[in-house]
Order: structure tokens, then C-alpha cells, then sequence
């Protein structure tokens, strides 16, 4: 039998070299921090049956990522996402058979359950038009930063769709409430920045020239806080929803302890027992 130290690490990876094909990736200069920014300006970022399908796969491998810790969600030239293109997804669907349909709505359900299980924190910064599918992207993210001029709108109903899509009749209730949801569902309109922030679905809203800053700040702040810890912290969020109570506090009780076993738990006592500022290492 070999004596060699059989280990995990060999199956991560770094992100920083990623090629996107149907947006931008970037990294910051440590590594920690990677955004995604829609990149199709002139049309204000609207998604493709493409850039669904890369999406839902990076989020996916991020998982087996050695670098990023937080990630940022954006889009370019003053807008976040006008949602699915209209020529290029919209058209193509109302010619396609129902497996293919399916197919089709599987595929951008599968997006949002790669971004809620994905183990980085995601962090969306919206400005300008984010509508349909794009309201859904940052529905989907860990937290939200917007201007004060951005308008949100689930229209899903103004295309002749039910507002049940990519989840969110089950996840956006739980955000703003039954009775908010309900109305934005139904009625497609515009959801105000002030509304969203009055209503929680934004953390925070932040003039144009210092949204991204902000929200860089924000995605570093996690990046080097306890990574490890936030990742359990993300998945109980999520794994919650559909526990009772005593599921609830068990799940937490083996989390918990499952952090307390690891060394920046052990870092954070020490720095703090000298008095200096805890460094982590998500180990």
C-alpha cells in the first residue's frame, strides 16, 4: 500500500485564468474576489441560451475553485440584464416543441440552483434595467447593492408567462413577503430601488460612480473574512427553508461544531487573545 498523503487539494483549481465566452471574468489582484459582468451593452445585457448555459456551469465549478472566495455579479455600460433576448431566446422558444421547452426551463432553473449551491458568497450589483431572467439573477445572488435609479421588474405576465420562473415564486416571497411577491409576480411592474431597499430585496443603494467600488469592498470584506465559515453560512440559508424547527437547530448544532474544528476558529481566538486582526485562511 503507498505511504503517499492522499488528498483533495490535487482536485481544485484556480479560477483566475478562466476564458468566459459569453460574458466577462475577472479577477482581483489577490485572487479572492471574481466578477461576472454581462457584456452586451448595446442591448442591455440580455442572456442567451449561450450565456445561460456558461453561467450555470461556472457556478457550478466554482465549487472546485482554490482562489475565489466572493463573487460579483454585474453588468456592463449602465445596465444589469434586460433578462432572455427577445430574438434569440424568446423567438426561438415560441417555434419550440414542450421536451424541448422543458429542456429549455430546466436548463435556466438549473442556473439558479448552481448560484444557491455554489460555496462563494454572491454578491449582485445592479444598475439601470433588471428585468425578467434578470431580476431572477439577482434574486438568486447572496446579496444585492443597487443605484437609486435602478428598476426591477419580474414581467414575466407581460409576455404572456406565469411568474412562477426559475423559482421565483418560492424564492422571492421569502425575500420581500407573500403579499410584495404577489404583486410584482402578477402585475410585472417595476419594482423602485427605494421599494427594494424599504423591502430588503436590496442590502444597500449606492450612487452610480460608487456602486462598484461598494460592491467590491463588500465581495473583499467576505473574502477575507472566515471563508469556510461563510460557506456553511450560505448553505444553511438555504437548506433551511425547508426544515422544522428541531431540524433547524440540529443542522446548525453540527455546523457549528464542524467550524469550531476548524483553524481560523483557532486563529480568530488567538489574534484576539493578542489583540490584532484575525487572518484567514478558510481552513
Amino acid at each position: 500500500m503507498s505511504n503517499a498523503t492522499v488528498s483533495m487539494a490535487g482536485q481544485l483549481k484556480p479560477f483566475r485564468g478562466y476564458q468566459a465566452r459569453h460574458f466577462l471574468w475577472e479577477v482581483s489582484e489577490d485572487g479572492r474576489v471574481g466578477t461576472i459582468r454581462l457584456n452586451r451593452p448595446e442591448r442591455k445585457n440580455p442572456l442567451t441560451f449561450e450565456s445561460y448555459a456558461e453561467l450555470r456551469d461556472l457556478f457550478r465549478d466554482l465549487a472546485y475553485a482554490s482562489d475565489i472566495r466572493a463573487i460579483v455579479l454585474t453588468g456592463a455600460g449602465g445596465n444589469f440584464s434586460s433578462g432572455g433576448d427577445v430574438f434569440e431566446i424568446i423567438e426561438p422558444l415560441t417555434k419550440m416543441p414542450m421536451p424541448e421547452l422543458l429542456a429549455f426551463t430546466r436548463m435556466t432553473g438549473d442556473l439558479v440552483k448552481a448560484m444557491k449551491k455554489c460555496p462563494q458568497p454572491i454578491v449582485a450589483a445592479v444598475e439601470g434595467i433588471c428585468a425578467g431572467a434578470g431580476a431572477i439573477l439577482a434574486m438568486a445572488s447572496d446579496l444585492r447593492l443597487a443605484t437609486p435609479e435602478a428598476k426591477t421588474a419580474f414581467l414575466f405576465t407581460r409576455v404572456g408567462l406565469a411568474g412562477a420562473d426559475m423559482g421565483a415564486c418560492g424564492i422571492l416571497p421569502r425575500i420581500i413577503g407573500q403579499g410584495r411577491a404577489a404583486e410584482l409576480l402578477f402585475t410585472g411592474r417595476s419594482m423602485t430601488a427605494d421599494e427594494g431597499h424599504a423591502w430588503g430585496f436590496y442590502n444597500a443603494l449606492h450612487a452610480s460612480d460608487a456602486l462598484e467600488a461598494e460592491t467590491l469592498k463588500l465581495a473583499h470584506s467576505l473574502a477575507d473574512g472566515p471563508w469556510f465559515a461563510h460557506t456553511m453560512t450560505k448553505t444553511m440559508l438555504n437548506q433551511e427553508w425547508a426544515m422544522g424547527l428541531d431540524e433547524m437547530i440540529e443542522s446548525e448544532a453540527q455546523a457549528q461544531a464542524i467550524c469550531m474544528a476548524t483553524r481560523d476558529f483557532r486563529r480568530a481566538f488567538e489574534a484576539f487573545a493578542e489583540k490584532r486582526k484575525p487572518v484567514f485562511e478558510g481552513n
